[in-house]
């Protein structure tokens, strides 16, 4: 596999992700679904949507969610909706792919832990997706990015527990830790996968606490702002941005990359390129 291509800006703005979305030189066409995190009630580090104003604007696609499998304000659609609207999504198109069952079941035949994926079923509207991802830290996963995403992200709440337990949503948060991050992998190619190359990531690398938004209560960011990447590879992105991490001057990069490597983050990067979905193999190109 050649080196993949990922696009990276210190200009983190609005128009900036406009711009180095443009410059991966694709047009995802058609009904497109925009992946983002509509950031638990509470949470002080989610990029809302002001943040995503221009490529919004741009692309007129659909901003879409899936519901929790923890408790919270997103766990059921009626509370989802309602953190939609105060956090200011409901200014655009939203979409909770599992407001309504049964769920889309799509197949991993060659996933290493499971076989199976349940996503939201409204999935099936969109002929293309773009993905924007806030990388962040995560407190089970290590870390959050495109690959977290396509998996955790596109699943559907039951799909959600489906892929913690690594196949058993029962064991939703006592399986086996590196089953859980392999799972992620197989979910997220099966993602990749159903869009058939109709796929684009954004990652952005501000407020960078070790917490996810889904955390109500999060600490603060610990590293500078680092910028925009832009890649057609979920892994290659993802990639970049754990090296960039690892190469800021930043002191927080160690209390960050601790977090990461306790929880054995850099897994669901490897298993996702042994799918085939990507490469860790990439060429950083500054704009």
């Amino acid at each position: 596999m050649e080196k993949a291509k990922v696009y990276f800006t210190k200009d983190i703005s609005s128009l900036s992700i406009l711009k180095i979305y443009q410059a991966l030189g694709c047009e995802l066409k058609g009904n497109v679904a925009v992946k983002v995190h509509s950031g638990e009630v509470g949470n002080q580090n989610f990029l809302g949507p002001d943040f995503f104003k221009d490529i919004m604007e741009f692309i007129k696609g659909t901003i879409v969610e899936c519901n929790t499998a923890y408790d919270g304000e997103r766990n059921t659609s009626e509370k989802h909706l309602k953190t939609f609207a105060k956090h200011g999504w409901t200014k655009y198109n939203v979409d909770l792919l599992d407001e309504v069952g049964p769920d889309l079941e799509l197949d991993i035949p060659n996933g290493k832990i499971i076989k199976k994926n349940y996503v939201g079923k409204n999935l099936i509207k969109y002929d293309s997706m773009l993905v924007l991802s806030h990388f962040k830290g995560h407190p089970m996963g290590g870390y959050g990015g495109a690959l977290k995403q396509l998996s955790i992200g596109v699943a559907s709440s039951y799909g959600k527990a489906y892929i913690h337990g690594a196949g058993d949503p029962e064991k939703i948060w006592t399986s086996d830790h590196n089953s859980f991050l392999e799972s992620m992998a197989d979910a997220a190619s099966s993602v990749v996968k159903f869009f058939a190359g109709k796929i684009a990531y954004v990652n952005v690398m501000k407020n960078m606490s070790v917490d996810c938004d889904c955390c109500a209560v999060a600490e603060d960011p610990c590293l500078n702002d680092i910028g925009v990447l832009a890649s057609l590879d979920p892994v290659a992105i993802d990639q970049a941005c754990i090296d960039l991490v690892k190469q800021s001057k930043d002191r927080g990069k160690d209390h960050f990359m601790e977090r990461v490597n306790s929880r054995n983050g850099l897994l669901t990067i490897e298993a996702a390129e042994r799918l085939g979905i990507g490469t860790k193999d990439y060429e950083l190109i500054e704009i």
